[in-house]
Formats: C-alpha cells, sequence, structure tokens
C-alpha cells in the first residue's frame, strides 16, 4: 500500500497535467478559431465546434478532477481512518 502523502503528491501532478492539458486545448482552438475567422462559412461551422469542443473539454476536465478527488478521499480514509472529520 502506498502511502497518503505519495497518493496526494500523484494527485497533485495529475490534476496539473489535466488542467495544462484543457489550456492546450482551449488555446488550440482559440487559435483555428482566429485563423479562419475571416472565411465566412468556415468561420461559423468552426465555431460552433469549437464551443461544442470546449464544453467537451471542460465536462471532462471536471470529471476527471472529481474521480482524483475521490481517489484521494479513499486514500486519506485508508490512512487516518474512517473516523476523521474532513
Amino acid at each position: 500500500m502506498s502511502s497518503y502523502s505519495e497518493v496526494q503528491r500523484a494527485v497533485r501532478v495529475e490534476k496539473l497535467r489535466i488542467w495544462f492539458g484543457w489550456l492546450c486545448g482551449n488555446v488550440i482552438m482559440l487559435m483555428i478559431a482566429l485563423a479562419t475567422q475571416q472565411v465566412a462559412v468556415v468561420s461559423v461551422v468552426t465555431q460552433v465546434l469549437l464551443v461544442v469542443g470546449f464544453v467537451a473539454l471542460t465536462v471532462a476536465l471536471f470529471r476527471m478532477t472529481g474521480a482524483l478527488n475521490r481517489k484521494a478521499e479513499r486514500a486519506r480514509r485508508e490512512v487516518l481512518g474512517e473516523d476523521y472529520p474532513g
């Protein structure tokens, strides 16, 4: 069994990776939107796809963060016991 501090450190690193991936994905989508904004039909289609992409990335971000929080909570309960407040 790994210690709680190791699990906490791993969860923190994974959260940073998830947030960095979310930020990079949104920056790339913004660059694509700015590159296609002068073409009328492509611009509208691109903007709709980018809004859908942003929502999908954001939902994935919060689902993954929630799963990591649950994993950290389980590890905390294993180490500190069920009666520990928090």
